[in-house]
C-alpha cells in the first residue's frame, strides 16, 4: 500500500510534506507525469492521493493528455474516502475534478504573501498550532473561483479567496506553498525568473524577502506537515500492527 503522488514538473516535488509521510511510516509512489509515467488505472493498493505543483493549468488537457487522467483518478480516490491533498496545481485539480471552478487570477500571487484562515464557527483541526495570519509562499495565475459541491473555505487572501479548502473530511487543497525548502524557493527563483518578471514580481526583492520570512515560514509548514501525516494520512487504517512495522521504517535506525 503505498500514497500515490503526482509530479508535474521536476522542480515542484512533495519535498518535506513527502519527507515527513516516510518519517510516520508511509511509503510513497511518486508519479512523474511530466516524464512519462502513466496515471495509475485503479485505486488497488492506493492508501491517498497527493498532486503537486506545476507551471500548466487544469484548461490545457489538450497539451496534457494527464490531465483528464489524474482529474479522473482523484474524483475517483475522493469518492473512496481516500485521502487527497492538493498544493497548487494540484489544488486546482482537485476544484477540476469535483465540480468546482478554475479561472485566471485577475492578478498573479508571487512570492511572500499573508493568508488568513477562514473560520465559520470553529477553526480546522489541521490549521493547530498554525497563527490565524500567516505569510506564505505563492506561485499562481491561476485560481479556484467557485468551490466544489460541499466545499469548506479554510483559507483566503485578498489576491486570491480560496486560498485553502475542504471537501468531505480528507480531501484538502492549499493554493500556497507550505512544503518547500529554502533550495526549493531559490531554484523556482532561479528556472522561473522570467515568467516572474512577466507577471510583475521582482525576484530580487522576492530574495530579500525570503531571509526575512523563511525561518518561519519553515517551522508552519513543517505544523502542516505533520498534521497532515497524523491527521489525514492515518496509518493506522492501513497497519496490521500484529504483523510488524510499515515495511520502509526500521526505529532501530533512528
Amino acid at each position: 500500500m503505498a500514497i500515490v503522488v503526482f509530479e508535474h514538473h521536476a522542480m515542484e516535488t512533495s519535498a518535506r510534506l513527502g519527507q515527513t509521510l516516510r518519517d510516520h511510516g508511509h511509503q510513497l509512489r511518486v508519479i512523474r507525469l511530466y516524464a512519462g509515467d502513466p496515471v495509475p488505472v485503479d485505486l488497488d493498493n492506493v492508501d491517498g492521493v497527493i498532486s503537486m505543483g506545476g507551471p500548466m493549468n487544469v484548461d490545457q488537457a489538450d497539451e496534457y493528455a494527464w490531465i483528464s487522467q489524474e482529474a479522473d483518478f482523484i474524483k475517483s480516490a475522493h469518492v473512496a474516502n481516500l485521502p487527497v491533498v492538493g498544493v497548487c496545481l494540484g489544488a486546482q485539480l482537485i476544484a477540476h475534478a469535483l465540480g468546482g471552478k478554475v479561472e485566471k487570477a485577475d492578478r498573479a500571487e508571487m512570492g511572500w504573501l499573508p493568508v488568513s484562515q477562514f473560520r465559520p464557527g470553529f477553526p480546522d483541526t489541521i490549521f493547530g498550532g498554525i497563527p490565524w495570519k500567516s505569510v506564505q509562499f505563492h506561485t499562481h495565475g491561476q485560481e479556484v473561483t467557485e468551490l466544489p459541491p460541499g466545499g469548506v473555505m479554510l483559507a483566503s487572501s485578498n489576491g486570491c479567496k480560496h486560498q485553502a479548502f475542504r471537501v468531505g473530511l480528507t480531501t484538502y487543497a492549499f493554493q500556497y506553498h507550505f512544503e518547500w525548502t529554502r533550495s526549493d524557493i531559490d531554484g523556482v527563483l532561479t528556472q522561473f525568473a522570467d515568467w516572474i518578471k512577466e507577471v510583475g514580481g521582482d525576484v530580487d526583492a522576492i530574495r530579500q524577502e525570503t531571509e526575512e520570512h523563511y525561518d518561519l515560514y519553515r517551522h508552519m509548514g513543517d505544523r502542516l506537515c505533520e498534521t497532515l501525516a497524523t491527521l489525514v494520512f492515518c496509518i493506522e487504517h492501513r497497519l496490521d500492527h500484529t504483523k510488524g512495522p510499515a515495511a520502509n521504517f526500521d526505529a532501530s535506525q533512528s
